[in-house]
C-alpha cells in the first residue's frame, strides 16, 4: 500500500525557512510524480509544486515561485520541499501526495494526485 509521510513543518518568523520531507514506504518513489500541496482553513487544497519521477522537471505556482525549491532523493525515497522567504500567508498543512504518470511534466495534473499522507502544519508568524 503507498505511503506517504510529511514531516518537517513548525513554527517560523516571517522571511525564515523550513524544509519540508515527503517519505515514502510500501512503494518506490522512483515511478511516480511527486506534488505538494496546501490547504488553509475555509479554503480548498491546492497544487503548490511537484517534480516528476526523474526529477528533471519541476513546476511551481505563482505564490511560490522564486522561494521554494522542490527536489527528490530517490535513493532515500524522499521529496523534500526547502521554503525560503516565508510569508504569513504560506501558512497551512502541507500535504504531499503520488501519481504514477511518467510524463516530463507534471504541473498538468495536479487533480490526479493521490496517496495523501497526513500533512504537516507551516505556521509563519511573528
Amino acid at each position: 500500500q503507498l505511503q506517504l509521510v510529511e514531516s518537517g513543518g513548525g513554527l517560523v518568523q516571517p522571511g525564515g525557512s523550513l524544509r519540508l520531507s515527503c517519505a515514502a514506504s510500501g512503494f518506490t518513489l522512483d515511478y511516480y510524480a511527486i506534488g505538494w500541496f496546501r490547504q488553509v482553513p475555509g479554503m480548498e487544497r491546492e497544487g503548490i509544486s511537484c517534480i516528476n519521477h526523474k526529477g528533471d522537471s519541476t513546476h511551481y505556482t505563482d505564490p511560490v515561485k522564486g522561494r521554494f525549491t522542490i527536489s527528490r532523493d530517490n535513493a532515500k525515497n524522499t521529496v523534500y520541499l526547502q521554503m525560503n522567504s516565508l510569508k504569513p500567508e504560506d501558512s497551512g498543512v502541507y500535504y504531499c501526495a503520488a501519481d504514477a504518470k511518467t510524463y516530463f511534466y507534471c504541473a498538468g495534473f495536479y487533480n490526479d494526485f493521490g496517496s495523501w499522507g497526513q500533512g504537516t502544519q507551516v505556521t509563519v508568524s511573528s
